[in-house]
């Protein structure tokens, strides 16, 4: 089989499908090539089956308290299984409506492994749709990633996972390790702890969570600690060894730790096996990512590449806002490059963090002569209401000649919902918005996000509360 199309695009996670589906919307014959589930990692082992088992955490968290509203409801118990078969049906529809969608643009979708040829050619094997040749005008590289492992660290899915199997466990470990602490260990460390499990967070950095504000990582420690979370810094994992019932850890310069469980969470690589790269004249970094420019394109023309292939973050809207770039590229509609210093970061622990933008600490760095507000939740009505009162909204802007905030620079949140809330920072900040201009607004009364209004109110010089 042989066909020729418009664009074709070889992975459909959320930056292969978002590119098929916006191209499709531009009147371009689009044909996917995908051997694993539509939906990518984000929908089957990460963003939606974390943030579903989180939820899950949540609501165990809301019933153990429930004493404090009134509400008789008893000590909750986890049905893992119950909860993992929620999980999936949601998945489930998920990946059928992405499936419908595409059909409904009229994207031809492939059931196989893509190699790359020469002169933009696709050849699709492996799969239900049988061998086929694909040709066409553009072709968008969007095969995604898969989790980093550590030497002498054999994953078994039982004592040593990674995000992969912990998103799919049936038992909860009494005694986890977190072995990594990016959003993605902070988050597993969160939910395992709200279910019962005992947390050590291991991070060999001197501190977690890279991007976000100081404030907002200590302020984010403390509730850990608070909640019996065990978070070290600056410490080396040089080993571990199955005792038959459990793991030890060999950590440097210290006592081993036993655990019942290991998750290795040190990043994702670049999902490139087999794709051809080499031959197609594509060129890739040390690191195994697709060397591409600002409007996605790689070192052979006509060929893009999006998503986590890319070293850009690694986040599913990321490779939305790349995919609607690669698509208007190639139309020749002059699309202004994505902007990775400002994209959106929500993590779902809890408490939440949210940030878009500079931190207090890099716009210095870059030479800004910065002010700074922070408020926090303990005085927001709407936070004692939901009895979730740990937390800050911190706001840097630049400083004007008379000391008050100018252009926002940065917004950095955490606390209750704060994902939910940080739309109209990532707008602040991207529309280079002055603290007079944000400030003029009304915010809606109670609510969280008055709390993000008082900020940039404050930097005003004018505090309301």
């Amino acid at each position: 089989m042989s066909s020729s199309h418009d664009v074709v695009v070889i992975g459909g996670g959320p930056g292969g499908y978002a590119a098929a589906l916006y191209g499709a919307a531009a009147g371009l014959d689009v044909a996917v090539v995908e051997k694993q589930k539509l939906g990518g990692t984000c929908l089957h082992v990460g963003c939606i089956p974390a943030k579903e088992l989180l939820e899950t955490a949540s609501v165990y968290r809301t019933v153990a308290h429930a004493g404090q509203f009134g509400i008789a409801a008893g000590t909750p118990t986890v049905d893992m299984g119950a909860a993992q078969a929620r999980k999936q049906k949601i998945v489930d529809q998920l990946h059928k409506g992405v499936g419908k969608l595409l059909e409904g643009r009229k994207v031809t979708v492939l059931d196989g492994w893509g190699t790359l040829g020469p002169d933009r050619s696709v050849s699709v094997s492996g799969g239900e749709s049988g061998d086929a040749t694909l040709t066409a005008d553009h072709v968008v590289l969007a095969t995604g990633s898969v989790p980093r492992t550590l030497p002498g660290f054999e994953v078994d899915g039982e004592r040593i996972m990674t995000s992969d199997e912990l998103l799919s466990i049936t038992e909860l470990p009494q005694r986890a390790a977190i072995i990594g602490g990016g959003a993605i260990g902070l988050e597993f460390a969160s939910m395992l702890a709200d279910l019962g499990s005992q947390v050590t967070v291991l991070e060999a950095l001197p501190r977690i969570l890279l991007g976000a504000d100081d404030d907002v990582v200590k302020m984010l420690t403390r509730a850990f600690k608070k909640r019996k979370i065990e978070i070290r810094t600056g410490v080396a994992v040089s080993g571990c060894r199955n005792t038959g019932d459990g793991v030890e850890l060999d950590i440097d310069g210290a006592d081993p730790l036993s655990v019942d469980a290991v998750v290795v969470c040190v990043g994702r690589r670049p999902f490139t096996d087999g794709l051809g790269l080499d031959a197609a004249g594509i060129e890739v970094d040390d690191g195994g990512y697709v060397v591409a420019d600002e409007f996605c394109q790689t070192t052979a023309p006509g060929v893009y590449a999006v998503g986590d292939v890319v070293r850009t973050p690694q986040l599913a809207h990321v490779a939305f806002a790349e995919a609607i770039l690669v698509v208007k590229h190639l139309l020749g509609e002059s699309p202004a490059p994505v902007d990775y210093g400002n994209v959106p970061w929500a993590i779902y622990c809890h408490p939440e963090v949210a940030f878009v933008g500079h931190t207090e600490a890099s716009a210095q760095e870059a030479g800004f002569e910065v002010v700074t507000s922070t408020h926090r939740f303990m005085g927001n009505g709407r936070a004692m209401i939901v009895g979730e009162t740990d937390g800050l909204v911190k706001v840097i802007a630049d400083r004007d000649d008379n000391g008050t905030g100018g252009r926002i620079l940065g917004v950095h949140m955490v606390g209750p919902w704060v994902t939910e809330q940080l739309g109209q920072g990532y707008l602040a900040v991207n529309w280079e918005a002055t603290v007079p201009e944000v400030a003029e607004f009304i915010q809606p009364h109670p609510t969280m996000s008055e709390l993000f209004g008082e900020s940039v109110l404050s930097l005003t010089g004018r505090a309301l509360h």
